[in-house]
Protein backbone atom coordinates (compact mmCIF):
# COMPACT_ATOMS: atom_id res chain seq x y z
CA UNK A 1 0.00 0.00 0.00
CA UNK A 2 1.51 3.04 -1.28
CA UNK A 3 1.57 6.09 1.18
CA UNK A 4 0.54 9.91 -0.28
CA UNK A 5 2.12 12.54 0.80
CA UNK A 6 0.97 16.23 0.18
CA UNK A 7 3.27 18.28 -1.60
CA UNK A 8 3.84 21.85 0.25
CA UNK A 9 3.79 24.69 -2.21
CA UNK A 10 6.10 27.66 -1.26
CA UNK A 11 6.55 31.25 -2.12
CA UNK A 12 3.81 33.01 -4.43
CA UNK A 13 1.78 30.09 -4.82
CA UNK A 14 1.52 28.82 -1.00
CA UNK A 15 -1.90 28.85 1.37
CA UNK A 16 -2.71 32.77 2.88
CA UNK A 17 -1.78 32.53 6.46
CA UNK A 18 -4.35 35.47 8.32
CA UNK A 19 -7.51 36.89 6.98
CA UNK A 20 -8.79 36.76 3.44
CA UNK A 21 -8.33 40.63 2.09
CA UNK A 22 -11.20 41.64 -0.09
CA UNK A 23 -9.44 44.14 -3.32
CA UNK A 24 -10.23 47.31 -1.26
CA UNK A 25 -7.94 46.06 1.34
CA UNK A 26 -4.96 44.95 -0.38
CA UNK A 27 -4.36 47.62 -2.71
CA UNK A 28 -4.40 50.49 -0.03
CA UNK A 29 -2.75 53.66 -2.50
CA UNK A 30 -0.92 53.74 -5.91
CA UNK A 31 2.63 55.55 -5.80
CA UNK A 32 2.71 58.50 -8.02
CA UNK A 33 6.26 59.14 -8.75
CA UNK A 34 8.61 60.70 -10.92
CA UNK A 35 10.11 57.38 -11.09
CA UNK A 36 6.57 55.46 -11.10
CA UNK A 37 5.74 57.88 -14.33
CA UNK A 38 8.03 56.82 -16.14
CA UNK A 39 7.60 53.19 -15.67
CA UNK A 40 4.17 53.12 -16.32
CA UNK A 41 4.47 55.06 -20.10
CA UNK A 42 7.84 53.16 -21.38
CA UNK A 43 7.43 49.51 -19.32
CA UNK A 44 3.15 49.90 -18.94
CA UNK A 45 4.61 49.10 -14.73
CA UNK A 46 2.26 50.44 -12.19
CA UNK A 47 3.40 50.91 -7.68
CA UNK A 48 1.11 50.82 -5.35
CA UNK A 49 1.17 50.28 -1.76
CA UNK A 50 0.16 47.20 -0.45
CA UNK A 51 -1.42 45.33 2.62
CA UNK A 52 1.91 43.98 4.39
CA UNK A 53 -0.42 40.50 4.75
CA UNK A 54 -0.54 40.21 0.52
CA UNK A 55 0.85 38.06 -1.20
CA UNK A 56 1.50 38.10 -5.01
CA UNK A 57 -1.86 36.73 -5.86
CA UNK A 58 -3.89 38.33 -3.93
CA UNK A 59 -2.79 41.40 -5.75
CA UNK A 60 -2.56 40.19 -8.84
CA UNK A 61 -6.22 39.16 -8.12
CA UNK A 62 -7.16 42.90 -6.51
CA UNK A 63 -5.67 44.82 -9.57
CA UNK A 64 -7.84 42.73 -11.92
CA UNK A 65 -10.44 43.25 -10.12
CA UNK A 66 -10.65 46.73 -9.40
CA UNK A 67 -9.01 48.52 -12.39
CA UNK A 68 -10.18 45.61 -15.08
CA UNK A 69 -6.91 44.73 -16.52
CA UNK A 70 -4.81 41.84 -17.11
CA UNK A 71 -1.67 41.48 -15.05
CA UNK A 72 1.24 39.71 -16.18
CA UNK A 73 3.59 40.16 -13.53
CA UNK A 74 3.89 41.45 -9.99
CA UNK A 75 7.17 41.99 -7.81
CA UNK A 76 6.56 42.70 -4.21
CA UNK A 77 9.48 44.53 -1.71
CA UNK A 78 9.48 45.25 2.11
CA UNK A 79 10.19 48.80 3.04
CA UNK A 80 11.82 49.29 6.00
CA UNK A 81 11.28 52.70 8.19
CA UNK A 82 13.06 55.53 8.29
CA UNK A 83 14.72 57.48 11.34
CA UNK A 84 13.32 60.50 11.88
CA UNK A 85 14.07 62.93 14.43
CA UNK A 86 11.55 66.14 15.82
CA UNK A 87 13.80 68.27 18.09
CA UNK A 88 15.36 66.17 20.54
CA UNK A 89 13.62 62.87 20.15
CA UNK A 90 14.15 60.47 17.61
CA UNK A 91 11.76 57.89 16.10
CA UNK A 92 10.93 55.82 13.01
CA UNK A 93 8.14 55.62 10.21
CA UNK A 94 6.42 52.85 10.05
CA UNK A 95 7.28 49.78 7.68
CA UNK A 96 5.37 49.27 4.13
CA UNK A 97 5.03 47.06 1.48
CA UNK A 98 5.25 47.86 -2.21
CA UNK A 99 4.36 46.34 -5.09
CA UNK A 100 5.06 46.67 -8.86
CA UNK A 101 2.94 45.32 -10.94
CA UNK A 102 3.18 44.91 -14.96
CA UNK A 103 0.38 44.91 -17.21
CA UNK A 104 -0.14 43.33 -20.80
CA UNK A 105 0.69 45.94 -23.63
CA UNK A 106 -3.12 46.08 -24.22
CA UNK A 107 -3.70 47.27 -21.22
CA UNK A 108 -3.82 50.30 -19.28
CA UNK A 109 -4.28 52.37 -15.34
CA UNK A 110 -5.40 56.00 -15.97
CA UNK A 111 -4.76 57.93 -12.36
CA UNK A 112 -5.23 61.05 -14.08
Amino acid sequence: MAVKTKKKLNGPHAPRKGPKLEPHQVILKPLVTEKGMHRSTRNNQYSFEINSLANKLDVKEAVEQLFDVKVLKVRTQNRLGKTRRFKFRTGVTKNWKKAIVTLDPEHRIDFF
